[in-house]
C-alpha cells in the first residue's frame, strides 16, 4: 500500500495536481489506524489510503480541504466526546461522539505544485528568469509565443522575446486572467505593443512594461531579478487583498476554495457538503453524515432528526 501511494503521489506531482499527504503520527487504542499509516486526500475529497475509520475520515476530509486552500500544514487530533473543536496555531482538536474510543493525531501536509510561470522567448533575460525562478520556488517554462497556452491558474506570463510573437501571448494571458503579465521592452516600444493589443483598456492596463521593479538593472540577470521581485511583490499583495476588493470572478474563485459544510443531524458533527461525503436525499434536501452509522440511524427514523438544528 505504501509503495502504491508513493507512486500515486509521484504521478500527481508530475501532473501538477494538488493533494494532501495525511500521516498518522500517534494513535491510541482502540483506534483502527496505526502510527505511520498514510493517505492522499484529493481536492474533491476522495481519500486514497487509510488513516482511520469513517468518523475520522470525515474530519480528515474537512481539514485537508482547508489545508489545500491555505497551503499551510496542520496537525489534526480527533478524540471521543460531544461535538466540539479547539484550534490553535498549526493544530486543531475535534471531538467526535461516534468515535469508539482512543484518540488519533494526523499530520496534514499540503502538496501544491510550484506556481507556473510562462516565459515567452529564449533571450538571455528569458534564460536568466528560468535559472533564478527555480531558486525562489517557481516552475518556469520557456516557450515561443505561438505555443503559449496560459491558464488562469498560472502565476505569470512574461514576454521576453525581443519582438517575436508578443501580442498573441499577451492577449491570451490577459483573457485567461493570469494575475501577472509583463513585457520586457523599452517604455516606448512597450507602449506601442500595448496599443496594438486587441483587449479592452482595463486588461491592457494590467500589463507591466517595462517589466520589473526600477532597481537600475542592466545585465540580463539583474533584469530577471527585478522582474521576479516585482512578481513576488504582486503575489504578496494579492494574498493580502480583502475579498471585497477582488474582481467578481476572482472573488467567486476565492470563496469556492473551501467547500461549504453541513451538520450531521444524528451526531452533530460538521462535515464537508460535497459529493465525496456520505449523504442521502430527504424531502428534496441533501443530508450529509460523518459515518455509515449516522446515515443508517437517519434512514431508520428520519423524522426524529429532520428538525434537528
Amino acid at each position: 500500500m505504501a509503495d502504491s501511494l508513493a507512486a500515486r503521489a509521484n504521478d500527481l506531482a508530475s501532473r501538477r495536481e494538488p493533494f494532501v499527504h495525511a500521516t498518522v503520527v500517534r494513535a491510541q487504542h482502540p483506534t483502527s489506524a496505526h502510527a505511520g499509516d498514510t493517505a492522499l486526500v484529493m481536492p474533491g475529497g476522495d481519500i486514497l489510503g487509510f488513516v482511520g475509520g469513517n468518523c475520522v475520515e470525515s474530519s480528515v476530509r474537512e481539514y485537508s480541504l482547508q489545508v489545500l486552500a491555505s497551503r499551510e500544514p496542520l496537525l489534526l487530533r480527533v478524540v471521543p466526546g460531544e461535538p466540539s473543536r479547539t484550534a490553535e496555531e498549526g493544530a486543531v482538536e475535534v471531538s467526535n461522539p461516534c468515535l469508539s474510543g482512543g484518540a488519533i493525531e494526523i499530520f496534514l501536509q499540503p502538496r501544491v505544485p510550484a506556481p507556473r510561470v510562462l516565459v515567452v522567448g529564449t533571450t538571455p533575460v528569458a534564460q536568466a528568469l528560468e535559472t533564478l525562478g527555480a531558486g525562489v520556488g517557481l516552475a518556469v517554462e520557456l516557450m515561443d509565443g505561438e505555443s503559449a497556452r496560459p491558464q488562469a491558474g498560472d502565476a505569470a506570463l512574461i514576454v521576453a522575446s525581443h519582438g517575436k510573437a508578443e501580442e498573441a501571448a499577451l492577449e491570451a494571458a490577459l483573457r485567461a486572467g493570469v494575475p501577472y503579465v509583463a513585457l520586457v521592452a523599452s517604455g516606448t516600444r512597450g507602449a506601442a505593443v500595448l496599443e496594438s493589443l486587441d483587449v479592452d483598456p482595463a486588461q491592457r492596463s494590467r500589463v507591466f512594461t517595462p517589466a520589473g521593479l526600477r532597481l537600475g538593472a542592466r545585465t540580463p540577470g539583474e533584469i530577471a531579478l527585478s522582474i521576479l521581485a516585482q512578481l513576488i511583490q504582486e503575489r504578496a499583495t494579492s494574498r493580502h487583498t480583502a475579498p471585497a476588493a477582488l474582481s467578481p470572478d476572482r472573488a467567486e474563485a476565492a470563496a469556492g476554495a473551501v467547500p461549504p459544510t453541513a451538520v450531521d443531524p444524528v451526531c452533530g458533527m460538521t462535515v464537508p457538503a460535497m459529493e465525496s461525503s456520505l449523504q442521502i436525499e430527504y424531502n428534496g434536501v441533501t443530508v450529509y453524515f460523518c459515518s455509515p452509522g449516522c446515515r443508517a440511524a437517519f434512514r431508520k427514523d428520519p423524522e426524529r432528526y429532520a428538525l434537528t438544528p
